[in-house]
């Protein structure tokens, strides 16, 4: 081993270490038998089994569930049919429309949350104040619905990230040639367009369904009363003493965003694959 590389790797290690070793030591301590997270007193499922019988962590991991699902279906619609508005604009409005979609993913989640709240004040006000909702009986509040529309917002832009490279991969004339081949719209798009893109649509709705499962800031903003996630539920459990379920709940959400990640990563890495095996199969013999 090169002696130029020895401090290289002993600072890597110890970045790996420092990320790491927290969610580590929360991991280890959800399988301890007392309440202490310093001393271990033996192995146990105790906080596991606690966890599975607390009615209110699991009506907030059920509503966290639900929306994560809905806001990842509903933006990687959204986020698709956005995808390909935007690459068949020209080059300058392009460029400009993918700006602005990048200003969520770079834009500070306090900010966003906060100014979505002030949005849906401003628009329930507006709706409960006019002579047609108050003629009708009809009340609009925060709660589900504002946070759906919520964390939409903030999944959309990552679905169109995702989507954008498959559409600059295709063939611009591939579309044109199934419509000339006496294919309607509608269904070049299903059975010649969809196939090419799919990879990146899939990937864009496990990526938002990440995003969703651990968001905290915007949902604490948007919720409204009567609703809360499992992530501003651990904050709410955090003001308290606190206890080892804590531990256990955050391990298990840590295994499954990982999860998550891991099939991301495995996807791209069979993506790239194959697309390597189809460039050198479309290559001519160059003995030939």
């Amino acid at each position: 081993m090169s002696k130029r590389r020895i401090p290289s790797r002993v600072f890597t290690v110890l970045v790996y270490l420092f990320l790491y070793a927290p969610i580590a030591l929360l991991i280890i301590f959800s399988f301890n038998s007392g309440r202490s997270n310093r001393v271990w007193e033996g192995f146990s499922l105790q906080w596991y089994l606690e966890f599975f019988q607390d009615t209110r962590l699991l009506g907030a991991l059920r509503t966290t569930l639900i929306l994560s699902v809905l806001a990842a279906v509903i933006a990687t619609l959204l986020g698709t049919a956005a995808a390909i508005g935007f690459y068949s604009m020209r080059r300058r409005s392009r460029g400009v429309c993918l700006a602005v979609n990048n200003i969520p993913l770079t834009n500070a989640d306090i900010i966003t949350g906060v100014s979505m709240m002030l949005l849906f004040v401003f628009a329930i006000g507006l709706f409960n104040a006019s002579p047609i909702s108050q003629a009708l009986g009809l009340r609009w509040r925060m709660g589900f619905g504002t946070l759906l529309i919520a964390h939409i917002t903030f999944d959309a832009p990552y679905v169109i990230l995702s989507v954008m490279p498959k559409l600059r991969q295709l063939d611009p004339n591939i579309y044109e040639a199934a419509q000339d081949l006496g294919a309607s719209g509608l269904y070049a798009f299903r059975r010649v367009i969809l196939p090419e893109i799919l990879p990146g649509v899939l990937n864009g709705m496990i990526i938002a369904f990440t995003m969703s499962i651990d968001d905290f800031v915007i949902s604490y903003f948007t919720k409204g009363s009567g609703v809360t996630t499992l992530a501003v539920e651990i904050y709410t459990m955090v003001k308290k003493p606190v206890t080892p379920e804590i531990n256990a709940l955050s391990t298990l959400m840590f295994v499954c965003v990982f999860a998550l990640l891991l099939v991301v990563n495995v996807r791209q890495a069979r993506q790239e694959t194959a697309s390597e095996k189809r460039k050198a199969a479309l290559m001519p013999d160059a003995q030939s």
